[in-house]
């Protein structure tokens, strides 16, 4: 697996421009969304997308259906909600959460990569809305098994559609020293990338790095304590790097944001919501570009992040940015 330096187009709160959220915008996490997971930025997601009955929106990531359960009583009676995740096992939960919306309701086993031609699949060229939540769910870091969490103990999987080959164990495997390096350092922005995979690549001639364990004490113990950041653990970024390139996640998201003008009908809006700044990167300058190019128009002049009560109340949401678009005719 080589990567090309080149591929990438690696680049506090401020007031929406659509102003703040009405009454009838206000939801609470905890009436729509199990313990299990609760969606960040939700009131803001559900508000900027302007929703209204008849529209058809797409819910890139579904997941659990933590934003969908609230954007699909506002399409009815008649709009459409489509739904698309990698993951198997969050569609069938999120299938069983929103099964009152059906017939209006589509929910897909796909990436969202694709989604021209699952629009054309399902007989639409465009839609009103789509939303996009680049984060982690909690079925992911919560469950030991899938391995993408350095805090619990399991095998090194990390891939969010359990039918593709690739394991981060495989991966850890066959690179090279060199291509290791490249990988953590490109994709996890991890200054000491080249120790990192230095004593990977030692180790595994010893014995395989086969669990979550293994590598996060492996990664520790190649960081230099001195110097390392205090505010994150050691493995944080190298565990970020792996996820990225076994779900190839910043191709996938190129992919949907070239297409998003085509798929987006005019007066139609996007809402993306980014966990790292590779993701968020990609995100500012295409709706850059389309802005200079006359195709958007931006609700978001910076980006909005959860706010210090989110925050303390889902510590998961601290990363959060959201940026969003309206199609221009």
């Amino acid at each position: 697996m080589k990567i090309a330096s080149g591929e990438l187009q690696t680049a506090h709160r401020e007031p929406m421009t659509a102003g703040p959220l009405d009454e009838q915008f206000h939801i609470d996490p905890l009436r729509f969304n199990k313990p299990l997971h609760r969606p960040v930025l939700l009131n803001e997601v559900v508000a900027l997308l302007d929703l209204k009955p008849g529209k058809i929106v797409v819910d890139c990531t579904v997941g659990m259906g933590g934003h969908s359960v609230a954007i699909a009583p506002r399409l009815l009676p008649h709009g459409r909600l489509i739904g698309i995740d990698r993951d198997a096992q969050a569609l069938e939960q999120a299938r069983t959460r929103l099964m009152e919306f059906h017939p209006q309701l589509e929910l897909l086993h796909d990436n969202f990569r694709n989604l021209p031609a699952i629009l054309q699949r399902l007989g639409f060229t465009t839609v009103q809305g789509l939303v996009a939540d680049l984060g982690m769910s909690s079925l992911h870091v919560d469950d030991a098994q899938r391995g993408f969490s350095f805090l619990k103990e399991g095998p090194l999987d990390m891939r969010m559609d359990q039918q593709q080959p690739t394991t981060a164990a495989m991966l850890l495997r066959r690179l090279s020293e060199r291509d290791l390096a490249m990988l953590i350092t490109t994709y996890g922005e991890e200054r000491w990338a080249r120790r990192i995979a230095k004593r990977i690549v030692a180790t595994r001639r010893r014995h395989p790095i086969e669990t979550t364990a293994q590598l996060a004490q492996l990664v520790t113990a190649a960081v230099p304590s001195a110097r390392s950041s205090r505010r994150i653990h050691p493995a944080t970024r190298t565990f970020l790097a792996l996820r990225i390139a076994v779900n190839d996640e910043l191709s996938a998201l190129d992919s949907l944001l070239q297409v998003l003008p085509d798929v987006l009908a005019p007066e139609g809006r996007a809402v993306l919501v980014t966990f790292h700044s590779l993701e968020d990167r990609l995100v500012k300058h295409a709706f850059r570009r389309g802005m200079q190019e006359g195709l958007f128009r931006l609700l978001t002049r910076k980006p909005i992040q959860p706010s210090v009560q989110e925050v303390a109340e889902n510590p998961r949401a601290r990363s959060a940015k959201l940026r969003a678009v309206e199609r221009l005719p």
